[in-house]
């Protein structure tokens, strides 16, 4: 076992750490053996010289195991995936309809009565439709509960918990469509759009009272979901544009939630086609109707169903 700064040190002059090390480091935050002035050294080091892989893994389960967690043994439904399942009992599952307002204030409070006061939670059930004016009423309703509702939902179970702690985070996934649009889905665009409105929403009006509030706004991630529902015109404009892989959203989460950014873009270039939006619509439209024209002229795609 090292001293904690022969392990700063270490890492400070660029060595790769063992899993040993970084747990020891870790392990030292909760109990105060290792002090903020030395996890604030130790943060910096890796600031300027970084991690690589190896010491990514280790540092992300050292901290899944250095507290109080969720557990979801008795999860219903489906075989959890490889990545679920390595965390074994330290996380608890609490399933709930978020689309349900009842049962979302609900989940929070048996979280609150277990575990505490929630120290950030992620809001990120979402669904897609693929029609356009000629959805449903039915279509309308669930897509609007769960993209837009759910977080309603939450953010009113969690203010009364929030607001007398004075500190509490809350990231509300939306989409680049919510700052853009989405071809091919004139409902789910819409929920999108609503969805960022409701997070800047709860920053204004809760900002200074404590809630932290940042809105995940990627385009594609190469996920399972999106896989089956290739071939329709709303998902092949996200193919277009390039899919990033989970884990390289889930760094840019933990990049923007650590510095508290609004507005979290794992795709950097978002940030332009927004700005170019808000300067010139009538040239951002055109050029999103020759996106959409060359989109649906490749052969085998469907088109909007409006």
């Amino acid at each position: 076992m090292r001293l904690t700064q022969e392990i700063i040190a270490a890492k400070r002059d660029g060595a790769e750490l063992s899993e040993a090390d970084i747990r020891q480091l870790i392990a030292g935050l909760p109990d105060g053996s290792v002090s903020e002035g030395q996890a604030a050294a130790f943060a910096m080091a890796v600031y300027f010289n970084g991690m690589n892989e190896r010491e990514r893994v280790a540092l992300t389960l050292a901290m899944r195991d250095s507290g109080t967690v969720l557990r979801w043994d008795d999860l219903p439904g489906p075989a959890l995936d490889d990545a679920a399942t390595d965390l074994g009992e330290r996380a608890r599952a609490y399933p709930a309809d978020l689309g349900d307002g009842t049962a979302v204030v609900d989940l929070v409070h048996r979280i609150e009565a277990d575990l505490g006061p929630i120290d950030l939670f992620v809001s990120n059930a979402g669904i897609g439709s693929g029609a356009g004016v000629d959805a449903t009423p039915e279509q309308w309703d669930r897509i609007w509960r769960v993209n837009v509702l759910a977080h309603v939902h939450v953010a009113r179970a969690l203010l009364p918990s929030v607001l007398a702690r004075g500190e509490g985070y809350l990231l509300v996934t939306a989409s680049a469509a919510g700052l853009l649009s989405q071809i091919g889905d004139l409902p789910y665009s819409v929920t999108k759009h609503a969805a960022v409105a409701v997070a800047e929403w709860l920053s204004i009006t809760y900002g200074d009272q404590g809630l932290t509030v940042s809105c995940l706004c990627p385009q594609g991630v190469r996920t399972d979901l999106l896989a089956q529902a290739m071939g329709h015109s709303s998902v092949q404009t996200v193919v277009a544009h390039g899919l990033l892989e989970p884990d390289e959203v889930a760094d840019a989460v933990i990049e923007g939630v650590r510095d508290e950014q609004f507005l979290i873009l794992p795709h950097p270039e978002v940030a332009t086609y927004y700005q170019r939006r808000a300067q010139d619509p009538d040239r951002w439209l055109a050029g999103m109707r020759r996106l959409q024209a060359r989109i649906l002229g490749e052969p085998g795609l469907d088109p909007p169903e409006s």
